[in-house]
């Protein structure tokens, strides 16, 4: 199995309104980098039903460059699921940090 059909299936798992890091899924995936991640959801096409907008930085915030068309996307589509930013557009891990465990 590649490195991106293991990261998708985690990215997949993870829960609408909740969040992970690209460092969390490369753990969960194995044998990948956080950097990998990254590029696994930058290949991603329009049509792909994977949620790549759930996954964030450590710090709480979209990695995308500020301003693209990109950021703006992954904010708009993880505020309609119920992610609230703070005044410096971080995401409260405490409150939506996907625990993988939590499915069990």
């Amino acid at each position: 199995m590649s490195s991106y059909t293991r990261i998708y299936q985690w990215v997949r798992r993870v829960p609408e309104g909740m969040v992970a890091t690209y460092g969390q899924i490369a753990g969960l995936a194995e044998k990948c980098s956080a950097r990998q991640v990254g590029y696994a959801m930058a290949a991603l096409g329009g049509e792909d039903d994977i949620p790549w907008h759930r996954i964030i930085n450590s710090q709480g915030r979209i990695s995308l460059r500020t301003g693209s068309d990109g950021h703006h996307l992954q904010r708009i589509l993880l505020e309609a699921e119920g992610v609230v930013f703070s005044e410096d557009d971080t995401i409260d891990f405490a409150k939506y940090h996907w625990n993988p465990l939590d499915d069990y």
